[in-house]
């Protein structure tokens, strides 16, 4: 602690303004009232200081002191993260518990975030005499089956290491000794703070040119993120955020994720909190907790800390990113946050700007995305390269997307997956409206498609949201005029879109089959369809009767791909694709038949 100590004066809800801190500088931490309530200096005015408080601040009353701490809102990092839960100003809700004696968490409850009694087993991987600088790793803890945890030299800190040893250290034990080249001696240990409101450093931003899949068709086929990509999920309420934001935590092929629950109800917290212990991970068969990390700051719990848990989420996020690890970020959601600027600007009695958003809400998210990308790590042995993919779930009242946090959003993000609540009604998951939304990476992605999927693959994809689009203008001719003005070949785009709408995008997620859908399996799946289409295009184009098309047993079998498992989906398209060519080989066609 600092020598700064001020007075309440004023107590407004979250919001407290105390004299006499006259020192104390702009988001330094501070401690408030009797009780020690934990708070951050967000405006300073003359020798007043304007608190946020991440506490209730009932039964707090002018008179009692405010001590600031010195130091901004920081995170501590190291190995205890993995798998753990926690608040928005990274208190482990497990520890609050066991300190308070109870499920509810008691104010001014001081908890350290990462465990100092767990002994980790510390491997070098420098030695004495070698040369380090700030973001070179000198050693690994393995905290996961899943992740290592790698220790890095903490930012601003260069030198020779004199000493390091192998062993079972707490995070508080001396595992090496840094001598700078002024001769100063530093002990390293297993953790460091970072300020959350301060993006951790890096060599170099690239532009971002790997899909991350997420096994989730719709988003993979048609509307694909990179990794180091913005995407935004804007939807009205039941039409799916959450379950969309769970499924892509769950599946992306991202190493680790940090998944923020950001004033959205306690429920749903629990279900992630229940449900991803339990699951596995696909490609290593490992429980999926083991490479996440969990931030609640439910809808019950102090408004203003839901801004400390969006800059905590994207702290850890950044430290994972620079052991080398791809993260993906989910924030769940950012129209609570914006609500919580919205709230303390207005008690701030700042001039209020549209739907009395601050003025500086555009900046605010911009500041928050853009620590989002693809990039070379700091480090002086080699140009590692890792990523932040940061996924935002948006919450427009009556799904307004003409609402400022969805707005400001899709300025800057680069992927729009517009839920539609007709879809969600429909019991269509995911209900992301294919006509609505969009990506702005499929340029980039050209070449990553090119190399590793081939250029077919970009024509099938491309076939496949052309033929939705017709269906759109097809639907609208029908509802005006009736289907029997459609001719033979404007039938089988209905039919063909009708297939691409029930057995490729509508996926179940509590299926645990057709809860995750590989690259492979998808293009084989699209392959079928797109095949059926040429086929039945070419039959009526020669006479064929649109209704014996219609009435092939094969198309009964569309429905089944999606449930047909992973190490079988060689044999099932191949048997598929032999009973497609079979039935057109027996379709009874008139060479040249005129069109209906």
């Amino acid at each position: 602690m600092v020598d700064i100590q001020g007075k309440i004066i004023k107590v407004t809800g979250p919001l407290v303004i105390a004299n006499g801190m006259t020192g104390a500088k702009m988001f330094d931490m501070v401690k408030v009232g009797d009780l020690g309530l934990i708070g951050e200096i967000i405006q300073l005015r003359n020798d007043q200081a304007y608190v946020q408080v991440y506490e209730d601040t009932s039964g707090i009353g002018p008179g009692e002191p405010v001590i600031s701490t010195g130091a901004p809102l920081s995170v501590e990092l190291g190995p205890g993260l993995l798998g753990n839960f926690f608040d928005g100003i990274q208190r482990p809700l497990e520890g609050i518990s066991k300190a308070s004696g109870s499920a509810f968490i008691a104010r001014g409850i001081d908890v350290r975030a990462l465990d100092n009694t767990i002994k980790w087993d510390f491997i070098p991987t420098v030695k004495p005499g070698d040369r380090v600088e700030n973001g070179d790793v000198i050693g690994e803890v393995k905290e996961t089956d899943l992740i290592t945890t790698r220790i890095m030299v903490p930012y601003g800190l260069s030198g020779t290491i004199t000493k390091i040893e192998k062993g079972s250290y707490t995070i508080d034990d001396k595992v090496a000794v840094l001598k700078a080249d002024d001769g100063t001696e530093t002990s390293l240990t297993l953790t460091h703070k970072w300020p959350v409101r301060l993006p951790r450093p890096v060599k170099k931003k690239l532009p971002p040119k790997i899909q991350m899949y997420t096994g989730q068709r719709i988003v993979d086929t048609f509307f694909p993120i990179v990794k180091g990509g913005t995407a935004a999920i804007p939807g009205p309420f039941g039409s799916g955020k959450t379950v969309t934001q769970h499924q892509l935590a769950k599946w992306s092929d991202a190493e680790v994720v940090v998944y923020i629950g950001c004033g959205e109800r306690g429920n749903e917290m629990t279900d992630v909190l229940m449900e991803f212990p339990e699951l596995i991970d696909p490609k290593s068969g490992k429980p999926l907790m083991d490479r996440t990390v969990l931030i609640a700051n439910t809808s019950n719990m102090p408004v203003a800390a839901r801004e400390a848990s969006i800059y905590t989420g994207i702290t850890l996020a950044e430290y994972f990113r620079d052991m080398g690890y791809n993260v993906a970020l989910m924030a769940d959601s950012t129209s609570r946050w914006a609500e919580a600027l919205r709230e303390m600007s207005g008690r701030l009695e700042e001039m209020p700007g549209e739907e009395g958003y601050p003025a500086y809400l555009g900046s605010r998210l911009a500041t928050f995305y853009e620590r989002a990308g693809m990039v070379q790590i700091l480090n002086s042995k080699k140009d590692t390269v890792a990523s932040i993919s940061v996924i935002g779930a948006v919450s427009p009242p009556g799904g307004d997307f003409s609402e400022p946090v969805t707005q400001n959003t899709l300025r800057v993000v680069k992927v729009f997956w517009a839920l539609d609540s007709n879809l969600a009604y429909q019991r269509h998951f995911p209900a992301i409206n294919w006509l609505v939304s969009y990506s702005l990476y499929n340029e980039s992605l050209y070449e990553f498609w090119k190399d590793s999927l081939g250029e077919e693959w970009i024509e099938t994809k491309t076939e496949g949201m052309k033929i939705l689009e017709e269906e759109a203008e097809l639907k609208e001719i029908v509802r005006l005029v009736g289907i029997d003005s459609l001719t033979r070949e404007q039938r089988v785009i209905l039919l063909t879109a009708k297939a691409i709408r029930e057995d490729f995008l509508h996926q179940n997620a509590t299926h645990e089959v057709d809860t995750y859908t590989s690259i492979n399996k998808q293009m084989k799946m699209m392959n079928t369809i797109t095949m059926f289409h040429h086929y039945a295009m070419e039959a009526v184009h020669r006479g064929a009767d649109y209704e014996s098309i219609e009435l092939m047993k094969v198309r009964e079998k569309f429905a089944d791909m999606k449930y047909t498992p992973e190490k079988e989906i060689e044999k099932h398209f191949t048997e598929l694709e032999r009973e497609i060519r079979q039935e057109f080989s027996t379709l009874t066609t008139v060479e040249g038949g005129a069109n209906a």
